[in-house]
Order: structure tokens, then sequence, then C-alpha cells
């Protein structure tokens, strides 16, 4: 059997939770809290779980503060686990470096959950299907976007934008408080780094590169 605490404000929600795991015979709560608080004092009154499954937000101590209490105490040996709406990658990689083994969003299946859940019991670490998906993806595709091959200084850019938006070099000087000269100055230098032949080259590879809109 495996011993959970569930931690969530929302009592419907919180009693969803518990119906799906017990239903199954493997999981059994032994304790309810609505706030990081209450999971700490209820394992300080003897409730030691295999799991604790909290949501990361919540009222008073939140999520990502009971993590890192747990890690830093004598019951660093339960496994975090969150279940939750928030799905960035920011508040994911908080999450792990809290000390959590697991991170759910709320749209979990329920054979995912029981399955995660088995898999973080026994010593490992998981994130739900669909966030580990969208993480792959963000990552292969910045593995697969070539970097731009030349580096334009701030000014150059600004002036690349400008010059993008049809302003003339007489313009553009009156506009960044410069000569004439120095803008037509940067506008070569520009098109000596990108290697191309004018101004609607350069606009051309600016954009291809991502370096203006």
């Amino acid at each position: 059997m495996i011993n959970v605490l569930l931690a969530e404000d929302h009592q419907i929600v919180r009693n969803g939770i518990k119906n799906v795991l017990e239903a199954g015979g493997v999981f059994r709560i032994i304790g309810e809290a609505s706030t990081g608080t209450e999971v700490l004092k209820l394992i300080n009154e003897g409730a030691y779980p295999d799991i604790v499954l909290a949501d990361m937000n919540m009222p008073g101590m939140n999520g990502i503060e009971l993590a890192e209490n747990l890690k830093q105490s004598a019951y660093q040996n339960i496994k975090m686990v969150f279940l939750t709406m928030f799905d960035s990658e920011n508040y994911l990689l908080d999450a792990f470096k809290s000390g959590a083994r697991g991170y759910l969003l709320k749209n979990i299946s329920t054979d995912e959950l029981l399955f995660a859940l088995t898999h973080i019991y026994h010593n490992n670490q998981y994130i739900c299907s669909d966030l580990a998906v969208r993480i792959f993806h963000l990552v292969y595709d910045r593995m697969m976007t070539p970097e731009c091959p030349v580096d334009f200084s701030k000014r150059e850019t600004e002036v690349l934008s400008l010059i993008a938006q049809g302003y003339t070099n007489k313009e553009i000087a009156d506009k960044l408080f410069t000569s004439r000269r120095t803008v037509e100055g940067h506008r070569h230098a520009m098109i000596n780094k990108a290697n191309v032949r004018n101004s609607a080259e350069l606009i051309r590879f600016a954009v291809k590169n991502s370096l203006i809109d």
C-alpha cells in the first residue's frame, strides 16, 4: 500500500483525487490538507506518507515552500509530487529545484496519474506526458534553428529597424540624435557583415534571421 498525503485547497477537487486514488486499492490517503503548513503539521503529528501530492498554488505556504521545507528536514525521504494547473516550464524547473520528484498537470488522465505516482514511489522522477512533449519540442526547435551568422550591435539593430520601416538616412539620424554619415556607416557595416549587396537584401537577411520583425 502506498501512503499519500493530499494537499489541495479546493475540497471538491481533493475529494475527487482521493476517490480516484483509493479506488484501485494500491493507494491510501492518510491525511488531507489545504495548505503547506497543514501538511507539515500532520507529518509532525505522525502522519508519515510515502508521497505528498500537492497543488502548486495554496494559501499561506505554497507548494514550492512546502517542498523546500521537506527537503531540508528529517522528512526528506518523503516524495513530493505536484498536481497543478501551472503548465509553464519555469514552474517545472522551480519545482524540481525545490526537491520535487514529479510534476503533473490537472488535465492528466486517471491512468497516467496512477502510473506516475507508482513510478515515483519506486524512486523515479516523472513529468506528465503533455508537458514532457511540449518541452521536447521547445528543445528540438532551439537545436534545429540555426544561429544568426552575424552579430549586429545594439545601435546597428536600431538603425536596421528604422531602415526596414522606410526611414531615410537623415530621418534615422534625427531620431537617433546622430549624424547622417554615422547612419550611413552603420548601414554599410551591416551590409558587409551580412555579405549582401544592398539595403533590400539586408532587410531580407534580417527578417530571415529574426533580427527584426
